[in-house]
């Protein structure tokens, strides 16, 4: 039975239709929920609306999904994931005491650990529609999330970052440039990852054997990937590639996912697939990319907010165990979110919620240029960010990526936050920058930005090529 949605605050009494019209109306300010014509009329129907989610219970919610059991695919792994004696203990919670206990002091990186099996995608999403953006920063501060594939990320004290060399032509020797001038920078731990500009096999599979190439070579501590679709990649793995991670953007509706190219049968064999033939040591060898408004493009959002469907996106990855799921916060543009403003506090939603959902979280700090949004706003977002926790970001060459046309942090913003915040790379990878003397305790050396270590000669005798090669 669902409770009365009703609320009276100041005398005015605003009531609700149901659940999935409380999570919508409750969401901060987003063009996304406006176009698809779920977003509170006004500041007081959203205070109402949070006023609404605050007292129901989780019970209520895990009982309520936005979409169906018997309906979507999505749902039905989101709810049979759940620990039932873990659900057991906090079914009786409300949103509200989920919220007080996360941002409690007294809470640590423990009691979060307990309760999180017995959460479902909806309860995440709503505790966060009850937090400020200082709430999210803490509550995420809390949570450490480590995975492994060929090294380690999201332990304390560290920052990875995607290195990201897309070209607009796949130019073999520039995306090899591209890649000797980030990892001069320090960057490239959590992945070099690669979007191609044509998605086929052939293609695919000769990325992938320039990156692999390259980091057998330097003996780099990291992981490669192209991101075209899941069975191109698998295709390409068929015919000899070396893959270290299988990637695939998700969406969180059976729906959008099949506008995608993929379900939960295909996801699945991908899995036992990897395991099988990715090159990487792992154990985890999966890489999700995500976004809110990802199913309104696609007109499979059932009428449920941008970030439920963001939340339940991660409910569906935490299935695969992945090394790294990465938001794509600003990239799809303002249809969905309007602004700087609206861009960061979606940053700091989604960080939080997938790391609450208990899968190692990263970004896409970054926006389209029709969008009211600037460089200061995706630094202000990296800052907070690198506070909160983020396991990753992604970067480009001088932040800007001249094949997919958008703007995100650069290499050289690596070296700003490792020195604001005291934080390192992933241990290994830090290893290997200091026998190249790229960085020494945990700070970059006089060599750093310097991309011909890996073109010619290099002093220690561990590359023998000359310039002419």
């Amino acid at each position: 039975m669902t409770p009365k949605l009703e609320s009276t605050i100041t005398g005015s009494c605003q009531s609700f239709e149901s659940i999935r019209e409380v999570l919508a109306k409750a969401n901060e300010e987003k063009t996304g929920d406006e176009l698809a014509g779920i977003a509170a009329d006004s500041a007081a129907e959203r205070v109402a609306a949070k006023d609404v989610l605050s007292q129901l219970s989780l019970a209520t919610l895990r009982e309520k999904p936005v979409i169906p059991y018997e309906d979507d695919e999505v749902t039905r792994v989101i709810q049979d994931a759940v620990d039932e004696a873990v659900y057991k203990e906090i079914r009786d919670w409300t949103v509200a005491d989920l919220r007080e206990s996360l941002v409690d002091e007294r809470t640590n990186e423990e009691d979060i650990d307990r309760i999180r099996p017995g959460l479902t995608s909806e309860m995440i999403a709503a505790v966060t529609k009850l937090m400020s953006n200082m709430d999210l920063i803490q509550a995420t501060a809390k949570m450490t999330i480590t995975a492994r594939c060929n090294n380690t990320i999201g332990t304390e004290g560290t920052l990875s970052f995607r290195l990201q060399p897309n070209d607009p032509t796949d130019d073999m020797d520039n995306i090899r440039y591209s890649i000797c001038e980030g990892l001069s920078y320090g960057v490239g731990d959590a992945v070099i990852g690669i979007n191609p500009v044509e998605d086929n096999h052939e293609q695919t599979k000769r990325l992938l054997e320039v990156t692999k190439e390259f980091i057998e070579e330097w003996n780099i501590p990291t992981q490669n990937c192209v991101l075209s679709h899941l069975t191109t990649q698998i295709e390409a793995v068929r015919n000899g590639a070396p893959a270290d991670l299988l990637f695939q953007s998700l969406a969180g509706t059976e729906a959008g996912n099949e506008s995608f190219g993929i379900d939960i049968g295909l996801l699945d064999d991908a899995y036992e697939f990897g395991k099988e033939h990715c090159t990487a040591s792992g154990p985890n060898f999966m890489y999700f990319e995500t976004g809110q408004g990802s199913e309104l493009s696609s007109d499979s959002h059932a009428d449920v907010d941008q970030v439920t469907l963001e939340a339940r996106c991660y409910g569906l990855a935490k299935r695969y165990d992945p090394f790294i799921v990465n938001t794509v916060v600003g990239f799809i543009g303002p249809e969905y979110l309007y602004d700087g403003k609206q861009v960061i506090r979606a940053g700091l939603e989604d960080v939080f919620m997938g790391q609450l959902t208990g899968i190692s979280m990263g970004i896409d700090a970054c926006y389209t240029n029709h969008i009211q949004a600037d460089q200061n706003d995706i630094e202000n977002l990296a800052v907070l960010l690198t506070a909160a926790g983020s396991n990753y970001f992604i970067s480009v060459p001088m932040g800007d990526d001249t094949m997919l046309n958008y703007q995100s942090n650069s290499y050289h913003d690596a070296a700003a936050l490792w020195d604001i915040f005291d934080v390192r790379p992933a241990p290994e990878f830090e290893s290997w920058l200091e026998d190249m003397g790229i960085a020494r305790d945990g700070h970059l050396t006089s060599k750093a930005g310097d991309p011909t270590m890996f073109l010619g000669e290099y002093e220690d005798g561990r590359k023998q090529e000359s310039t002419n090669s």
